[in-house]
């Protein structure tokens, strides 16, 4: 009996990931969390953070906001801003990080300041 189930990354205009996997670590508004196989049903919004997908290998995509859905073994993960980090570079972090810290000093609500240093934090754990 397999222990996989199904994983897929969703942007409006292409299908980003669709592979079996073993363990999907999604960061959540509720805090990181684990998906198994078998994992109780589920339906969650993203805060921003790094999906990391374990099969043989690992694969991480950075996030910034998304719903996510789980049922019979299978992941959904609907969002606009997945990137594989993989493929980004160096420069590219970088203006990531600074557009991050300008948005971090101009938040007001307490939701958007929560939001916001997530994304700065981060950001800067993936720029080290």
């Amino acid at each position: 009996m397999s222990d996989k189930f199904t994983v897929e990354i969703i942007s409006p205009d292409q299908t980003i990931l669709k592979q079996d996997t073993n363990e999907v670590i999604i960061p959540s508004f509720e805090g990181q969390m684990g998906i198994l196989y078998n994992h109780i049903p589920l339906i969650t919004f993203l805060r921003p953070g790094i999906i990391t997908i374990k099969t043989e290998g690992e694969k991480k995509y950075y996030v910034e906001e998304g719903t996510v859905e789980f049922s019979n073994n299978s992941l959904l993960i609907l969002t606009s801003t997945a990137r594989d980090l993989a493929d980004l570079d160096k420069n590219k972090i970088i203006e990531l990080l600074q557009k991050a810290e300008a948005n971090l000093n101009t938040q007001t609500s307490d939701k958007e300041k929560y939001v916001a240093s997530y994304k700065f934090e981060t950001l800067k754990e993936i720029s080290q």
